[in-house]
């Protein structure tokens, strides 16, 4: 590595820090390009030599976490046991805590994948194949198990589930984080689901 990409690479990573501090600190909206680079100690024009936008950031902010929460989920998967509605149940309730240590960053990044107006540059929820495949790879095991009928659309089960748990999100925006009360409600909604699935 030359000396000028170590320096890219020191910046870049700068940048990342001062993101998430400030994600989380005021929230997506409110932290500015200029309070970024301010953090980060840097030139605004280097915070746009590495990333184009502020929503790229924030998706390199929240990509960069995953490879945490795809240990801890890599390492529990072989281990869970029950039914294949109980096996996501426990994947989404990993989620839950995991993104619960931060919850002000996710309610960003969320905030952020909904904004219509963002362009195509915007994070998109949902589109993680790691954590779509883990889904779908937990109910075709249910189809084999004969839990799940095997005419069952996977790939509508799957944007179903995801769209359950982002939907639960909106009682940490509004009531305030609350791990154990999200669990319960996407507890009932795997449920709801999965009747619709039986074969």
């Amino acid at each position: 590595m030359t000396l000028r990409s170590a320096r890219k690479e020191e910046t870049r990573r700068r940048v990342l820090d001062a993101s998430r501090e400030l994600f989380e600190e005021i929230g997506y909206d409110a932290a500015t390009i200029r309070d970024i680079a301010k953090r980060a100690g840097v030139s605004v024009g280097s915070v746009f030599t590495s990333f184009p936008s502020k929503a790229e950031v924030l998706t390199k902010v929240m990509q960069d976490r995953l490879t945490d929460l795809y240990g801890e989920l890599d390492r529990i998967l072989p281990h869970l046991r029950g039914s294949c509605a109980d096996r996501c149940r426990s994947m989404f309730a990993v989620h839950y805590a995991f993104e619960l240590r931060r919850p002000r960053l996710f309610l960003a990044y969320i905030s952020a994948a909904f904004d219509w107006s963002a362009g195509p540059r915007s994070p998109v929820f949902g589109a993680n194949a790691h954590l779509r495949g883990m889904i779908r790879d937990c109910l075709a095991e249910g189809i084999v198990r004969g839990e799940i009928r095997p005419d069952a659309d996977l790939d509508m089960a799957v944007d179903m589930l995801l769209a359950a748990y982002i939907w639960n999100w909106r009682l940490a925006a509004i009531e305030g984080p609350d791990k154990d009360k999200m669990v319960a409600q996407m507890d009932q909604q795997i449920g709801m689901i999965f009747a619709g699935l039986r074969p």
